[in-house]
């Protein structure tokens, strides 16, 4: 099927990813990990305000109209989005001053899922954790390279991963009550020459979109199948994630990276910009993280770092 990519943020931002619908804001917000800010946009007027966070910024998750969770370099933070006042919940790898957070989201239960990687893509150096809502942090998978996109099937019996270098969507069952993930199998491989998977979101038919970094395409995976159904030819190389948004949640936005050698930058003049697609076919609503309560208590108790 063919499908045009719209540019709707001309942000040119050095490594796009982490998109998210902000559905009571309106909003798409998204992160540029090397420019180290949060991006909450307006794609339909292409308005983009900029939150500088002074650091490298993997993911982001809401936790309600005003607060988001972050994945930072220094670990995971709540930031205030009133105030501009972020402050710091924990960092599970303080040992670890060269990895940072990369790609995370929540679960089904509002467990916020996110992975990290070193600055330097040292293999297995990374992990994926869990935050629970209660605040505490749980390692859930160990010698990770460089930890992506992770999405939950529509029954919420099944975790898909993505570790990138290793080119696979991997499968695990999933208990949504304990949070637990078992028998880890592979579901599909990203063939050499057509990139790596990175960010993903599942539809409401149950399938994956995966951003192929390096691959210039976005496709469509029937994971029961392992087979491609779908695809979106971008205009960039470097499309990094996708999510689901617009009032109906058909519409699907992907963001991108620039940071490429000089000759193929010139070639991408719409590198780092986030693009959106309608595929004809929604996705779900993201998932708040569950801890609202306890985050709001953190705030009080807690002096944080000023307007970012």
């Amino acid at each position: 099927m063919s499908h045009v990519a719209e540019l709707v943020i001309d942000a040119r931002a050095t490594l796009g990813e982490g998109p998210l619908w902000h559905a009571s804001r309106a909003q798409l917000v998204w992160v540029d990990i090397e420019g180290h800010d949060i991006h909450l946009s307006d794609p339909d007027t292409g308005a983009d305000d900029r939150i500088h966070v002074a650091e490298h910024i993997g993911c982001v998750v809401s936790a309600g109209d005003d607060l988001l969770v972050l994945g930072l370099r220094s670990g995971f933070a709540v930031l205030d989005l009133a105030a501009r006042r972020r402050v710091h919940i924990e960092d599970p790898e303080h040992h670890l001053p060269d990895n940072r957070f990369n790609d995370g989201k929540c679960d089904p239960a509002g467990r916020l899922w996110a992975g990290t990687m070193a600055i330097d893509e040292s293999h297995g150096a990374g992990a994926l954790y869990r935050l629970d809502p209660d605040l505490t942090v749980h390692l859930m998978v160990p010698s990770v390279s460089i930890s992506n996109g992770l999405d939950w099937s529509l029954d919420h019996r099944t975790m898909y991963y993505v570790d990138s270098p290793t080119r696979r969507v991997v499968a695990y069952d999933y208990d949504e009550r304990t949070g637990a993930i078992r028998n880890p199998r592979t579901v599909f491989h990203v063939p050499d020459d057509a990139g790596f998977p990175d960010g993903m979101s599942i539809d409401e038919e149950g399938c994956l979109w995966i951003a192929l970094w390096n691959g210039a395409r976005v496709i469509r995976l029937d994971p029961a199948r392992g087979e491609i159904v779908d695809r979106i030819d971008m205009p960039v190389s470097r499309p990094s994630s996708c999510a689901f948004g617009g009032a109906n949640l058909d519409e699907l936005f992907i963001t991108s990276a620039s940071n490429l050698p000089p000759v193929r930058r010139a070639r991408e003049p719409q590198a780092g910009g986030v693009f959106r697609v309608r595929p004809g076919v929604r996705g779900l609503p993201a998932v708040d993280f569950a801890g609202t309560a306890r985050l709001r208590e953190l705030l009080v108790r807690s002096p944080g770092v000023g307007r970012n």
